[in-house]
Parts: C-alpha cells; sequence; structure tokens
C-alpha cells in the first residue's frame, strides 16, 4: 500500500488520543489514592505535590537524551518504546501499596514517556511542507479530546470500581495507544546510518538557533498560563457561591471548556496558518489567550467564568499548534527529534512549576488577580514577538524550510557524524 501522511495523521491522532486518555484517567484522582490507598494521612497536599511534579522534571531532564535517540533511530522506535513502558508502569501502579514506592513509579514514568511528543515528530516528519500546520493543528485536539473523555472514565471508575482499578483502565487503554503505534504508524525514508549526536552538542546548537530559543520561551510561557490555575479553579469555582456537592461537577466542566474549544477551534487555525503564515497566527493566539484571561477578572458567576474559558481556548487554540509549525520550518529535518524533544522539556518544566506558583500565588492574592497577572505575561510575550521575533512574523518564517538564524545544517551533519 503507498504511503499516506493523511493514514499516518489518523493513526497516530488516534494513538495520541488513547495516550492522553489513560493519563486523564488516573491522574486527577492521585490525592484520593494516596489518601485511601496508600494510607497518606499527614500532609496529603505536599505528597500529592511531589507526586504530580516529579514525573514532569523526571520527563523534562531525559526528554533531549531520548530526542538524540529519535533522529539516530528514528520517531517509531521512540514511540513503541514510550507507549508499552507506559502500559508496564501504570499496570505497576496498581500493585503499589506504600508512598514511596509510588514516587519511584512516578520518577519512573517521566524517565519513560514521550510517546507524545514522538506522535508530534513523525507526523512533522513525514507530511508534506505545505501539510504540516494543518496536520499538527489536528494533532493538538487529540490531547484535547483525551483530556476531555479522561476524567469521565477516570470517575466512573472510580466511583463503582475503586481508585486503584482507574490504573488498570489506563494501563489498558495506553496499551491500545501503543499497538496502534506499532502497527499502524508508518515512518518513510528514514536515514540510521549516522552516528547519534551528544545532548550537550545538541543543546549549544539548539540554543544558537535564536529563533527556535524565542520559540521555546513561548512553549514555556504558555503551558505555564494553563498550568498556574490548575490548583485555583476549583477554589474560585466555590468562590462564587458554587455548592460544595457539586463542585467537582461544575469545576469539570469549566476545566472541560478550553478542551473542547481547542478541538473546535484548531484544525480551524492551522488552515488560517497555512494562508497567512504561522507567526501570524501565533501572534493572535497570544493577545486573544490574554485578553480572555483579564477579562475572567471581572466575572462573578461561574456560568460567565466558564463562558470566558471556553473564549480563552478558542484563541489558545492557535498558540501551541502554531509554535509546533514553526518549529518544523525552523529546524533542520535530521534536528526535528531532538528539537521536539527540548520541547518537551520545555513544556514539562512548565507543567512542573505552574501549579507550584500558581497555589503560592493563590495563597497571597485574591484569585482573580491571578488571572490578570497571567493574562498580563501573554500581553508582554505578544509584544516581546512583535519587537523581537521579526524572524517569526515576516514571510521567511513561514516558507519552506529553516530560517536564516536556523542555518546550521552543515553543523547538524557533522555531529551526527562523530
Amino acid at each position: 500500500m503507498a504511503y499516506s501522511w493523511k493514514r499516518n495523521l489518523a493513526v497516530l491522532w488516534t494513538g495520541v488520543f488513547f495516550c492522553s486518555t489513560a493519563y486523564s484517567i488516573s491522574i486527577p484522582f492521585l490525592p484520593i489514592f494516596m489518601s485511601t490507598d496508600l494510607g497518606v494521612t499527614d500532609r496529603l497536599e505536599i505528597w500529592s505535590g511531589i507526586a504530580f511534579g516529579i514525573t514532569f522534571l523526571a520527563s523534562a531532564l531525559i526528554a533531549p537524551y531520548w530526542g538524540s535517540l529519535s533522529d539516530k533511530y528514528g520517531r517509531k522506535p521512540m514511540l513503541i518504546r514510550s507507549g508499552f513502558s507506559l502500559a508496564a508502569l501504570y499496570l505497576l501502579s496498581y500493585f503499589v501499596t506504600d508512598p514511596y514506592t509510588f514516587l519511584v513509579v512516578r520518577v519512573l514514568q517521566g524517565l519513560l514517556a514521550g510517546f507524545v511528543p514522538a506522535s508530534i515528530a513523525l507526523v512533522a516528519t513525514n507530511t508534506p511542507e505545505e501539510k504540516t500546520g494543518y496536520a499538527l493543528s489536528v494533532m493538538a485536539t487529540s490531547g484535547a479530546t483525551g483530556s476531555i473523555i479522561g476524567p469521565l472514565i477516570g470517575g466512573v471508575v472510580s466511583h463503582y470500581y475503586g481508585n486503584r482499578n482507574a490504573f488498570l483502565f489506563s494501563a489498558a487503554v495506553v496499551l491500545i495507544a501503543a499497538l496502534i503505534g506499532t502497527f499502524g504508524a508508518k515512518e518513510q525514508n528514514f536515514n540510521r546510518s549516522g552516528a547519534r549526536s551528544h545532548v550537550r552538542d545538541d543543546l549549544k546548537l539548539a540554543f544558537a538557533n535564536r529563533t527556535f530559543v524565542i520559540l521555546l520561551g513561548l512553549v514555556a510561557l504558555s503551558t505555564f498560563s494553563v498550568m498556574i490555575l490548575e490548583p485555583l479553579i476549583t477554589v474560585y469555582v466555590l468562590e462564587m457561591g458554587v455548592d460544595r456537592s457539586s463542585a467537582s461537577l461544575t469545576s469539570g466542566i469549566v476545566f472541560s471548556a478550553v478542551g473542547i474549544a481547542t478541538v473546535l477551534m484548531a484544525p480551524r487555525w492551522g488552515k488560517i496558518g497555512s494562508r497567512i503564515g504561522y507567526g501570524k497566527v501565533l501572534l493572535i493566539g497570544l493577545v486573544g489567550s490574554g485578553i480572555g484571561n483579564i477579562l475572567q477578572f471581572f466575572v462573578t458567576d461561574f456560568i460567565g467564568f466558564g463562558v470566558l474559558r471556553f473564549g480563552y481556548g478558542l484563541f489558545y487554540a492557535a498558540v501551541l499548534p502554531a509554535i509546533n509549525a514553526l518549529i518544523v520550518q525552523v529546524t533542520e529535518p535530521d534536528f526535528r527529534g531532538r528539537a521536539f524533544s527540548l520541547n518537551q522539556s520545555s513544556s514539562q518544566l512548565a507543567m512542573m512549576a505552574g501549579p507550584i506558583i500558581g497555589g503560592m500565588l493563590g495563597y497571597l492574592l485574591d484569585i482573580q488577580w491571578v488571572f490578570v497577572i497571567n493574562g498580563a505575561a501573554l500581553l508582554v510575550a505578544a509584544l516581546l514577538l512583535w519587537f523581537r521575533g521579526k524572524g517569526i512574523l515576516t514571510p521567511s518564517a513561514n516558507a519552506a524550510g529553516p530560517l536564516p538564524a536556523a542555518s546550521s545544517a552543515g553543523r547538524v551533519r557533522h555531529m551526527d557524524r562523530r
């Protein structure tokens, strides 16, 4: 059968959907699991925060190494490695009986993660240049959809079968993702003849590309802008007068609003980006997200809050797909596995820091001021992009091939021969 990038996109979309669903099935219930099943009764908030953040830290530190292997051996082997490893670790979580062992398992999950970035890199390197932005925008909807469906499944499983059994469901679902990637995904014309590069050299090469570094910073900031609100939204909903017995459901709906908006709008932003340029789409997304966050300062009821979160999500849906498309355009093909792994490191560090800083700000300030700070940071990023990111906004940033700032193919190939 002839190779089809559309078929590959459909297969990898499905795989990422299952992987994201598996994560969302069990992770929201970590505090309850640690309390009722692992016997943590003292300082539960601290234990839960460590269990949540330690995985992201481990993943951020190891991602450049996996990216180096990805560019040497291919993105599909990394996808397979991660998928089956995560399935085994979710299964192992089912048997854990003490919190210290659980932390070890969470560290291993971070060290062996990488299914989603490997899938994105595979799509980015096996899709025609003119279709890359659209394909990456479609991929953005897979994770968002999984994050909407996962908590619903997890809630039902935890309620009827117990928190521990949620890990069995996660293991089964991520195993399906691994099988889909193994037998369905295709990687075309990959050259494995070169030597594997060193992470230190990869970092030097990456930081020599100013445009790529700006994009990594924008990834961190945009991810941070979402995660800083994670520990605060439920509390904010309670402050609006929602009854405590229905706060979880109401907060779940508010959380889902951004995901639903992403599913609806991300592919459209991809098509718009292919016409006007992904740099301009990124700028629009940052401005809209910033204003959307600031407006949430003024709402006093949860219905208006949910509507504004949805509106914010419509603009935020433009940000990460546009950045991914620009990463493709400013890096050489034989560096893209490492580029997307560095992208993952930047995102994971922000995912670790966001809830911690958000919780601190929520303690020190009224929560509505956190929305203002968040929105202002996104608007500042948009201003910096406008004044300092001309290479991203100019037409050359939207044409096929790397920007002049990224013209280091010779150095990449030289390092790959070492």
